[in-house]
């Protein structure tokens, strides 16, 4: 008796998902908990495995396709299955036909393989796959790069490049945040305000305690745990910036709920830390870690991904200096974090190198005013650059 392959139950947020990559083919054997397909939802990537040892009869949707919640997309007919015979000597028609299936096989590439061909414009069917029944990996392709570079530098070109372009769809992440930004840009009145902090008292906490810490809790203690920690205290003064706008109502939130800015092979996504009130600066780091290692890899969950009152994006850790983050709806508010740089400033009448960094506060004006904004990020300065202040509750 088959087993039919269904998508996964989508949360109630989640119309509809995309068939993003298959890694089987009709006939081919599978074994259980094998992943089959990846399934790309407007939030998150879902991994489809088997049930069971057997084998794939019948696939009834194809990449890039648009499927429903429990619809039937593929079959498997469960059972040991004997290895496949070998095939016959090769002939004329046969040889005509290898080309394809091996070039089959190379389109079988996860997102962010998928990704990585597409920046360095590589031919796939050129690139020798080592995994899982010939797939192509991301080290595959680093590899062949670089050793086409080496092919270069031995041998220079004599004729020039030809100019050329490659037009590759948008991923339904990608677009997904496009019309999000595009949203906020559109229905919000945003504005942003900017402030500077003297990072040096958080830089000489970490220089002390940074050893300590990670052999206590088993994680390096970085400046993220101390920008939720502030932010979540002005959060606490400050509730029209944790609210937020549903038609025409105003709606207050008595929990703490941060997003985080994360990159990854798909694009910018902000999975959520619930609760940072309840949460130390050792819980914090373990869960940030966490959910960026997820994301890395792939595996961040709907449950991940869903809700947020107040987002914290670091551009710093790309070098940016200064920008102007974007709401992340129906969010009222983003903080955005940058580069710590040295720079001189006055204190006491005295010029002084200081490791110093740009806030910008975005928010939407509907909701929150100047007073409010202003005052929200001073208090994140007040925080961050006396620290005890976090343990006193001043």
């Amino acid at each position: 008796m088959s087993i039919e392959i269904k998508v996964p139950v989508l949360p109630e947020s989640v119309a509809d998902a995309t068939i993003a990559t298959w890694h089987v083919q009709p006939g081919e054997s599978v074994t259980r908990d094998q992943n089959l397909v990846d399934i790309e939802t407007d939030k998150v990537v879902l991994e489809v495995v088997a049930e069971a040892d057997g084998q794939i009869s019948e696939i009834q949707f194809g990449e890039g396709e648009t499927v429903l919640g429990e619809q039937v997309i593929a079959t498997l007919i469960p059972g040991a299955v004997e290895a496949k015979a070998e095939a016959p000597k090769a002939d004329a028609a046969p040889a005509a036909e290898a080309a394809p299936a091996q070039e089959e096989n190379n389109d079988a590439l996860s997102p962010s393989v998928r990704r990585l061909i597409a920046e360095h414009n590589v031919d796939a069917s050129k690139v020798k796959g080592t995994g899982v029944g010939g797939r192509i990996t991301k080290e595959d392709v680093e590899k062949f790069v670089k050793s086409q570079g080496s092919s270069a530098a031995a041998a220079p070109v004599q004729v020039a490049a030809e100019r050329s372009e490659k037009r590759v769809p948008m991923t339904r992440l990608r677009k997904t945040i496009a019309n999000r930004l595009l949203e906020a840009k559109n229905s919000t009145a945003m504005l942003t305000t900017f402030n500077e902090i003297n990072m040096k008292p958080i830089m000489d906490i970490r220089k002390q305690y940074k050893d300590i810490f990670e052999e206590r809790h088993g994680v390096r203690l970085g400046f993220m745990s101390f920008y939720i920690k502030a932010v979540t205290e002005a959060l606490k003064r400050f509730p029209e910036v944790n609210a937020s706008i549903d038609g025409d109502d105003i709606v207050y939130h008595n929990y703490f709920d941060v997003s985080i800015a994360v990159s990854t092979p798909r694009g910018l996504v902000t999975p959520v830390l619930r609760d940072t009130d309840k949460m130390s600066l050792a819980d914090i780091e373990k869960k940030v870690r966490e959910l960026a290692i997820k994301g890395r890899d792939g595996k961040l969950t709907v449950e991940d991904m869903t809700g947020g009152n107040f987002t914290v994006t670091n551009g710093g850790v790309f070098g940016s200096l200064m920008s102007t983050p974007i709401l992340n709806m129906p969010q009222s508010a983003i903080l955005g974090m940058h580069a710590i740089k040295d720079r001189p400033m006055a204190v006491n009448g005295q010029v002084e190198i200081l490791p110093m960094m740009y806030l910008a506060l975005s928010y939407d004006h509907r909701i929150i005013d100047g007073r409010e904004s202003v005052g929200f990020l001073v208090a994140i300065k007040d925080f961050l650059e006396d620290p005890t202040r976090l343990l006193l509750d001043l």
